[in-house]
């Protein structure tokens, strides 16, 4: 999304527009992997800076709509329709109220068709802080969220307005992870990346089922720092060294934690988290050195990464890699309708447009490359699956939220 990527951006998408760098990539279909086409979801819905897409796991069929100012949208069930339903709006609360605040995610509780309980992640100010919270949808309308049942579980002071994640998603094993970024500013300056006494720069999970005294929620006794005998350790933690977690999703079949990491000013990154996984910030950025540091360290390498301009991309492990400023986490497909994307990992850059995919198997990365080419007047801040694994792409334009399309398809209409 807008203000996730480096400083300086404003120079940087100069040059990607001028030089046309966002337009160098792989061969388009090459090594397996489809070449695809997004097409308008809703054509005639005008949505606000959607930033989340859902269904509820409750079998109405409901697609929810989360946008970054505030309000959750129910979406209509006709293509074709115009009209949504406000399910939820805290825009007096202005969570938006820079760049990168707002309200920044939604996760329906697994079990939301009984207990009608979701979690949003957003922004508040006086003092700033990134908040998490459990809401009940409304007893006598199912369509309305009852904001008077809110039960914070966790507040997180803001050092600074930026890199504040808001990625939640529950797990397979039915806990609440939650992505955090490392509190703001350039170059992470209190080192919050590495420090494990603090929640900055991590990826969190807890047990919103069983709150610990007055701790909204729990602590899941298998998570990797429970045991340590440093009680200012953070037991939440699940994995660290993360910049800016800028969306992570689960794979519904195999359980993969998928995320992408916003760098700061040179590469992009994409990870597979795992248990007490240290992914290098601000030590390093992706495969690099960032800062001068402790050697022994036992960090874990990106899956992938991709550099702000060519010749970045000739220092990089993946030198034909096309170029960008701003990573966007995907998922990987496990839908019906494209056969030939299933098993792809989807990730995106928000300032170039392009949406490019990978495959993962047996610990070795394979075939990669551009799905779809690259606009940078569709950028694109988040990605969405649905109950039956069909993906979706939000962007920050005209059209809003995207349906994947096989190209050879969508010329015939």
């Amino acid at each position: 999304m807008m203000g996730l990527f480096p400083k300086n951006f404003r120079v940087a998408v100069w040059y990607i527009a001028i030089c046309g760098c966002f337009a160098r990539c792989w061969a388009e279909g090459s090594d397996g992997l489809p070449t695809l086409e997004l097409k308008p979801a809703y054509p005639q819905v005008k949505l606000v800076r959607p930033l989340w897409l859902g269904e509820s796991p409750d079998g109405s069929k409901r697609i929810f709509v989360a946008g970054q100012d505030g309000q959750i949208w129910i979406m209509p069930r006709d293509r074709g329709g115009s009209e949504t339903k406000m399910f939820m709006d805290i825009t007096n609360r202005k969570p938006h109220e820079q760049l990168e605040e707002g309200l920044l995610g939604l996760a329906f509780h697994p079990q939301f068709k009984s207990n009608r309980k979701f979690y949003i992640f957003y922004s508040q100010q006086y003092p700033k802080r990134s908040v998490l919270s459990e809401i009940q949808a409304s007893a006598s309308d199912p369509d309305k969220a009852d904001l008077s049942t809110e039960r914070i579980l966790m507040e997180i002071p803001k050092p600074y307005w930026n890199h504040n994640g808001g990625c939640i998603i529950f797990g397979p094993d039915g806990y609440l992870y939650v992505g955090v970024g490392d509190g703001g500013k350039g170059n992470d300056p209190h080192n919050f990346g590495q420090n494990l006494r603090f929640v900055y720069g991590k990826i969190l999970r807890i047990d919103v089922n069983s709150p610990e005294g007055a701790v909204g929620y729990g602590i899941p006794k298998d998570n990797p720092f429970v045991e340590n005998k440093d009680s200012e350790f953070r037991p939440e933690t699940w994995a660290y060294g993360l910049r800016n977690p800028w969306r992570f999703s689960f794979d519904r079949q195999t359980g993969d934690l998928w995320a992408g990491d916003v760098g700061q000013d040179k590469w992009e990154e994409v990870d597979l988290i795992v248990k007490g996984g240290n992914y290098g910030w601000s030590d390093r950025e992706a495969f690099h050195r960032f800062r001068e540091h402790p050697e022994g360290k036992n960090w874990i390498d990106p899956i992938i990464e991709y550099g702000h301009s060519k010749a970045l991309a000739q220092e990089s492990k993946f030198p034909d890699h096309s170029t960008g400023l701003s990573v966007t986490g995907g998922y990987v497909y496990r839908g019906k309708k494209l056969p030939d994307l299933v098993g792809v990992y989807l990730y995106a850059d928000y300032v170039a447009g392009t949406v490019w995919g990978l495959r993962y198997q047996n610990g070795q990365l394979g075939a990669h490359g551009v799905v779809v080419k690259g606009n940078p007047a569709r950028p694109i801040t988040s990605f969405g699956e649905d109950a039956d694994g069909e993906l979706y792409v939000m962007a920050f334009d005209a059209k809003g939220i995207y349906e994947f399309a096989e190209r050879q398809k969508l010329a015939e209409k």
